[in-house]
């Protein structure tokens, strides 16, 4: 699991964790046997990307999250949810069609409630640049309730049968091409993995112990960054033509 940092500027992977199933976690041999420490005990895939998280916003402050986006693995747990609200963290993540939002009336399915809606609401809006353009979808902003929850909705323009879902909470109003745009950015996260896997060898690896599989996913990601880093100069200077320097680390 990784936690990646995306801006303008440029993207990075900055934090990561192993997921190790319950039937590690509970055969202590097995873990001994790997170098896993009995501290370690078994986390779901939502309990460490806050564990993550936690970790970012006492480094840096919560100042350092403009936005969390994340699939529906992590939309869809109270928990979590329940954490970023705390925390007044904004967020977009994906959710699964039935997940439950709460309306005037009692909680409705996030597919209900898009069923429901005006079809005057939709509007045609870009999620990011692509290799082959602009990622164009259809969108419908939903505010079920009085609460701080939304529900967004993307629509395929060649598939209309085909939706997406996303809860959406921020500190302030935003326009529906903000929350767009955050939501989009996951594809961002997939090129660099694609990035890391291919330049630095995040993927490369044969491991028996825990501790090994940490230091090779870290000196990777160090690896990717610095050179994310480097491209992010060379642009900056190449626009004011002067000579780029190597980042220091």
């Amino acid at each position: 699991m990784f936690l990646a940092y995306v801006s303008p500027r440029g993207r990075a992977l900055i934090d990561r964790e192993l997921y190790l199933p319950r039937c590690w976690t509970d055969d202590r041999g097995r873990c001994a046997a790997a170098g896993i420490g009995e501290d370690v005990e078994f986390a779901t895939k939502p309990q460490l990307a806050q564990h993550m998280l936690e970790r970012l916003v006492s480094t840096h402050g919560r100042s350092a999250l403009s936005w969390f986006t994340a699939d529906e693995v992590y939309g869809d747990n109270p928990g979590l949810r329940t954490w970023l609200d705390t925390q007044q963290i904004n967020y977009v993540m994906a959710v699964s069609c039935h997940t439950p939002f709460a309306t005037p009336t009692g909680p409705k399915r996030a597919d209900e409630l898009a069923a429901c809606a005006p079809q005057r609401g939709w509007q045609r809006l870009s999620a990011g640049r692509g290799s082959k353009g602009h990622r164009l979808y259809d969108w419908l902003l939903i505010q079920p309730g009085t609460g701080a929850h939304l529900l967004l909705v993307r629509r395929s323009i060649s598939k209309p049968d085909e939706l997406a879902y996303y809860i959406c909470r921020s500190n302030q109003p935003v326009p529906l091409a903000e929350l767009v745009r955050v939501a989009g950015s996951r594809w961002g996260i997939e090129e660099t993995f694609q990035f890391a896997k291919n330049e630095t060898g995040l993927d490369h690896y044969q491991v028996r112990h825990y501790h090994a599989w940490y230091r090779h996913i870290t000196l990777s990601m160090l690896a990717a960054a610095f050179l994310a880093v480097t491209a992010h100069q060379q642009r900056t200077h190449d626009q004011k033509g002067a000579p780029a320097t190597a980042p220091s680390v």
